[in-house]
């Protein structure tokens, strides 16, 4: 495929998604005007429709032989056939029955189109970063994948309920049958998706974690993103069933947790294409660092601010009788006060504990700079600094040169 075939047609995938999207948003409108309930199922399609198809777009155009961004422009496809088809479904056969052609096939396609999406997401993960496997012994979990995806996919296609996707319990379309489903078939597909799709994903991401144990210089910076982009989205997936979940009558604790799984989502194509396409490769190790310190020093100063109201509002009321906003008034001033000191703090666990060659290298540097506003003699110097250097950068080789008419100067001067 030439590199001008290649960019047409990434980017035709990519409008195809886009344009899948919006009429999946278009439809979305036309349920709620109906006061019908939408595809429950459609914040996470939308996420991974517009992160993949865009970021596959742009490395499979700039890299055309590489598989990774085809991948992700597969996966963008299929979250986005998968949107569109759910709600097109509802549509057709929920809120306005019979007033679009071809529900039924919509309906059936929403059953097991989201299984190939999961399936595409492992291959993913297994051929990440440089397009192969790490060894000839992980080609048969290779192939056992894909059969699991196949099955899986073929088990809800002909399967007699209709259960499209994760979230199938709180979907619009779990009451309707299967329109080319087979009756009398145990309807199994449900926990044989689970298991092996579950299975598939921890196994996958082991093989991410073994790739990082074994790769060195570029590819461990490439695999560093994919984790944290997917740390990023389990935190936010996390929070939204766990914090906010709780609060999802509120409109305001509904709108947060659809924003921290929009983000963490699109975290995942936007690491990957940093990682393909190596911009700003090497400052990962700088966000995973502001990462645990920032999130360890919120967590703690939520936590300080929550006791200090607490055990204030009960000293105000052992004193006073009543409540009193002086409480809050007062934990936010410790906050306030707490702050500094305890990100200094945080920052030098954290370099010490994951960072320690970094922060053995820093403390060198400061003992050096120290030393050298006192040192007079030049050959103690020089065997200093080549001291630092060994130590810090850790050279094969470290040699001083020094400029004849410097040295004549300096020999003079002594």
């Amino acid at each position: 495929m030439s590199i001008r075939t290649a960019v047409w047609l990434a980017w035709l995938v990519c409008a195809l998604s886009l344009a899948l999207t919006a009429l999946s948003f278009l439809l979305i409108a036309l349920i709620l005007s109906l006061d019908a309930p939408i595809f429950f199922y459609w914040l996470e399609p939308t996420v991974v429709a517009v992160g993949y198809s865009v970021i596959g777009a742009i490395i499979a155009s700039r890299l055309p032989n590489h598989p990774i961004g085809w991948i992700c422009c597969a996966i963008g496809f299929t979250a986005a056939v998968e949107h569109f088809s759910g709600e097109y479904a509802v549509y057709a056969l929920v809120a306005h029955p019979d007033s679009l052609a071809g529900g039924n096939v919509t309906l059936w396609m929403s059953n097991w189109v989201w299984i190939v999406m999961f399936g595409l997401i492992v291959f993913l993960l297994l051929l990440f970063p440089n397009g192969r496997l790490p060894s000839d012994r992980w080609r048969p979990f290779a192939w056992v994948s894909a059969a699991v995806s196949v099955v899986g996919a073929i088990l809800a296609a002909i399967a007699p309920d209709s259960t499209p996707g994760p979230n199938s319990e709180a979907n619009a379309l779990r009451s309707l049958p299967n329109p080319f489903g087979i009756e009398g078939l145990p309807n199994l597909q449900q926990p044989v998706q689970v298991l092996v799709l579950s299975v598939g994903l921890v196994a996958a991401a082991s093989l991410v974690l073994v790739r990082l144990r074994n790769a060195r210089g570029i590819e461990r910076q490439q695999i560093k993103w994919l984790i944290y982009a997917s740390a990023m989205l389990s935190g936010a997936l996390i929070l939204k069933d766990t914090v906010f979940s709780p609060l999802g009558g509120t409109l305001w604790g509904l709108w947060v947790g659809y924003l921290l799984v929009a983000v963490g989502g699109l975290g995942g194509p936007i690491a990957i294409g940093i990682a393909m396409l190596r911009y700003r490769l090497y400052e990962i190790d700088a966000l995973i660092n502001r990462a645990l310190v920032y999130g360890s020093l919120t967590a703690m100063l939520v936590g300080f601010y929550l006791v200090g109201i607490v055990v204030l509002q009960r000293f105000f009321v052992l004193l006073t009788g009543q409540q009193s906003t002086l409480a809050v008034v007062a934990s936010t001033l410790l906050i306030a006060a707490l702050f500094a000191p305890l990100r200094r703090r945080i920052q030098s666990f954290i370099d010490r504990r994951f960072y320690r060659r970094k922060y053995d290298a820093r403390k060198t540097l400061e003992a050096f700079s120290s030393k050298l506003r006192e040192e007079t003699d030049l050959e103690a110097l020089r065997g200093d600094l080549v001291g630092v250097v060994r130590e810090t950068m850790q050279p094969a080789h470290v040699s001083v040169w020094l400029r004849p008419e410097t040295a004549s100067k300096d020999r003079q001067t002594t």
